[in-house]
């Protein structure tokens, strides 16, 4: 799943976005309210973490205005902890959830999970599909209750993306767009590799192909 990191804090961004990224996340990095509210608009993003002291243009202002235009990507706001007023402010404006800082990775992933999985309507940590179980803190997968196995990154992200959207038909772009960051080129074919190995994985039927459109995750892996 691919996230957008808005902190203007250069220390912190360094440290935030290698960390998201081993957690099985592709991240985009924006420095400022104005480029953070562009990049907002036009890319596909499944959650957004914003930081509401930004140069340039406020980080509430660029949540209101999202929200004005009818953005419904979750966001999770970074504000001061003592801030209060700040963080009713966001509630209002729309934010999905706060962390305060200082904060605790951890404590900023957990958040970013629990989100995501309201908003595919998952309650827990796993995710459950078609006779998968999905770790997300491992990153491993179980394929009809049988022993756990280990995924790469790729794998996993792809895999995560694809049971959060069952039934769906998915564009090679829209996988894309959805597994690797902005400067990734989207031109690539990779994603018919990293389909192949997943069906090697957890089977054929449950990802199946609709030629000259994408893929479909099905619920129902029978033939």
């Amino acid at each position: 799943m691919r996230l957008l990191l808005v902190e203007d804090d250069t220390d912190l961004a360094g440290r935030l976005a290698p960390a998201l990224t081993q957690l099985g996340y592709a991240v985009d990095h924006a420095a400022n309210g104005i480029d953070a509210e562009h990049l907002g608009r036009v890319e596909p993003y499944d959650l957004i973490v914003l930081d509401l002291g930004l140069p340039g243009r406020p980080g509430l202002t660029v949540l209101q205005h999202w929200r004005a235009d009818g953005i419904a990507t979750p966001v999770v706001i970074l504000t001061a902890r003592d801030a209060w007023h700040e963080r009713v402010e966001g509630f209002k404006a729309g934010a999905d959830d706060y962390v305060g800082k200082p904060f605790h990775v951890e404590e900023l992933a957990a958040r970013i999970q629990a989100v995501l999985r309201r908003a595919h309507g998952e309650s827990r940590a796993r995710v459950d599909r078609a006779g998968l179980m999905l770790d997300e803190d491992r990153q491993e997968v179980s394929v009809d209750g049988g022993p756990a196995v280990a995924l790469t990154a790729t794998e996993f992200r792809l895999l995560r993306y694809f049971m959060l959207h069952p039934g769906q038909l998915l564009s090679k772009t829209r996988l894309t767009e959805a597994v690797y960051d902005q400067d990734f080129d989207r031109d690539s074919n990779l994603i018919e590799v990293y389909v192949r190995r997943l069906r090697e994985r957890i089977g054929v039927d449950r990802i199946r192909t609709r030629r000259g459109q994408g893929y479909v995750f099905a619920d129902d892996p029978a033939p």
